[in-house]
């Protein structure tokens, strides 16, 4: 009976808490949602935020979207990573988020 009650009230703290952990995001937050798999940038790219791209890793994924001879990859204090790079035989300025969002300037 004791371990009955345990499990019912477990059961009801776990419905009770369930709505406070599926709050949307706040108004005005500063990280927007990622890209739907339809989309190929977010909107508001490039976004700032915590960049979990290596150097590497970076310099991969501008390759995998057709940038070539990327030089001066640098991460910025807005956490944005930003080369100078080609494609199709035109030099561009690149920027790459931490959601994978490849803009040019």
């Amino acid at each position: 009976m004791k371990r009955f009650i345990q499990y019912l009230t477990g059961s009801v703290f776990l419905l009770l808490a369930a709505p406070a952990f599926s709050q949307p995001p706040a108004e005005g937050s500063q990280t927007p949602a990622p890209t739907a798999p339809d989309e190929k940038n977010n909107p508001k790219a490039p976004v700032p935020g915590q960049n979990s791209f290596t150097e590497e890793q970076a310099k991969q994924r501008l390759a995998e979207e057709g940038f070539v001879n990327v030089m001066n990859l640098q991460l910025g204090e807005d956490r944005v990573w930003r080369a100078d790079a080609a494609r199709n035989g035109q030099p561009l300025k690149v920027l790459l988020d931490f959601q994978g969002n490849i803009t040019t300037e």
